[in-house]
């Protein structure tokens, strides 16, 4: 019978209650392996205290993964993080893969090993990520992105997430989805965008592009002709469409259309009107184009947006 070591790392601000929720979710994933396959291995975890980790040279018996769990505080800052980094890289030059949750997005990108890779964290945190880290390629549509050696997961209970991948990785599909019926949460596929609102760039500094927003979320992206942006910006038409993606990261177009989602979406929260109206009063007149913006957006359909959080 072999065995997997897992680690997770007790960085400071590192939320203790996720840690012992990963270190229940994989004893139980032990236990549904144990009663289906005498033969499967064995997951043994560990936390391990930053300053156990701090001037440690080596891992006396390796782990083949290390979590870094969300914190509840502030991203941890570069001058701390240094020595932790400088250690999660040479474990994941031994072959460790590393895995980040939430906030542990941060120390997991001062190791430099996200550099031009994909990753996610908290959508929360996304401007202050690209503004520290602007050569990683953050998605925070997604929940979980797997590279293999690495993996980060985007929101602060997405340890759920994380761990219910690993065991699929370790221990199989069968046993994964074991596990995530016991606990009763959704087994891994979920996104980040399902939950996320439409949270505007706003302070990149840019005036002229601010007072086009400003207009664009005063009638709710409803009007997003270009003239009439221009107009408001005092630009040229050309020369804002440049700006103004430089500044927000998007075009004018998908302003509009995720402020006309965001409006959508909470309509169909706390309203009871039919999907056909809410397209007309977010400003679609063709109901199908509606339904095709917001899957694209939101990752699910109207219908399926309402029966999951209807309040």
């Amino acid at each position: 019978m072999g065995e997997i070591r897992i680690g997770i790392a007790l960085y400071p601000g590192a939320q203790l209650s996720a840690a012992m929720g990963l270190t229940d979710l994989f004893h139980i994933a032990g236990q549904m392996a144990e009663r289906s396959d005498h033969g499967a291995p064995q997951l043994r975890v560990q936390t391990l205290r930053a300053d156990e980790l701090e001037g440690s040279s080596h891992q006396d018996a390796p782990c083949q993964v290390l979590i870094l769990p969300p914190s509840l505080e502030a991203p941890i800052h570069p001058n701390i993080a240094a020595p932790l980094a400088a250690w999660l890289r040479e474990r994941h030059g031994e072959g460790t893969v590393l895995a980040s949750v939430c906030g542990g997005a941060f120390l997991l990108a001062e190791t430099g090993l996200l550099s031009g890779r994909a990753a996610t964290t908290h959508w929360f945190y996304a401007d202050d990520f690209r503004e520290r880290f602007p050569d990683v390629a953050l998605d925070t549509d997604r929940l979980i992105i797997d590279g293999g050696d690495i993996i980060s997961a985007g929101g602060l209970m997405s340890w759920t997430d994380l761990g219910l991948k690993l065991v699929e990785r370790f221990l199989g599909p069968v046993v994964m989805a074991q596990t995530a019926r016991m606990m009763l949460v959704d087994p891994p596929g979920r996104e980040q965008r399902y939950y996320s609102g439409f949270a505007p760039r706003l302070t990149h500094g840019d005036a002229a592009v601010l007072r086009a927003q400003h207009f664009l979320q005063a009638n709710e992206g409803r009007d997003a002709r270009l003239a009439t942006l221009a107009e408001q910006a005092g630009l040229e038409e050309r020369t804002l469409l440049r700006r103004f993606q430089k500044a927000t990261g998007l075009t004018t177009t998908d302003y509009a259309q995720r402020l006309r989602v965001a409006k959508a979406q909470e309509l169909l929260q706390f309203g009871r009107l039919p999907v056909e109206r809410i397209s007309w009063e977010v400003g679609y007149s063709d109901a199908g184009a509606f339904r095709k913006i917001f899957h694209r957006i939101v990752g699910l359909t109207p219908g399926e947006y309402r029966r999951r959080f209807h309040a």
